[in-house]
């Protein structure tokens, strides 16, 4: 092994720490890029895709922008007052770092409140995989941005009152 305080470091060689402290001994690893993988910025361009949860439709459009978010022409916090919809819909901006680098323009109807978030939010992680396949898809697929939820109400039974709820029992 060569002693790394008197030879420099190559861009090719990896530099390998070891740290001892309380808890015991640390590793750490440090390689320069690859010249053949360079970093790739991230690709800004206009996409739209459709998300759908339960009942709700929502058909979403993203252009590069400052942040701005369009629902059925309502700002969004107009549209999901509630904080936990708010960060529901960012969450696929949050996961990529993206935040505040799109202009969201969506048109949602049918279901409620949480399902129209669960709707845009599969919508908008849409766009941004259609935007960058190779550089979005695979942290989106992880956190499970890009799976539609597809439980949606069981159906009523004949003979009873719900789909599951019968009638009270009389023994006599």
């Amino acid at each position: 092994m060569a002693d790394t305080t008197d030879t420099e470091i190559n861009s090719g060689e990896v530099e390998e720490t070891f740290e001892t402290n309380e808890q015991g001994i640390a590793y750490s690893s440090e390689s320069a890029p690859s010249a053949d993988a360079p970093e790739r910025p991230a690709t800004i361009a206009p996409a739209a895709a459709t998300g759908r949860r339960k009942e709700a439709v929502a058909r979403v459009r993203i252009v590069p922008g400052t942040g701005e978010w369009t629902v059925n022409g309502r700002t969004l916090d107009s549209y999901f007052p509630n904080k936990l919809h708010q960060q529901v819909v960012n969450e696929p901006f949050a996961n990529l770092q993206l935040e505040g680098r799109f202009d969201v323009i969506a048109r949602i109807h049918g279901g409620g409140i949480t399902g129209q978030a669960g709707a845009l939010r599969l919508g908008v992680a849409r766009c941004l995989n259609a935007i960058d396949v190779e550089a979005n898809r695979p942290s989106l697929k992880k956190a499970g941005l890009l799976t539609r939820d597809a439980r949606v109400i069981e159906r009523k039974k004949a003979g009873l009152k719900k789909a599951r709820k019968a009638p009270q029992f009389s023994k006599r």
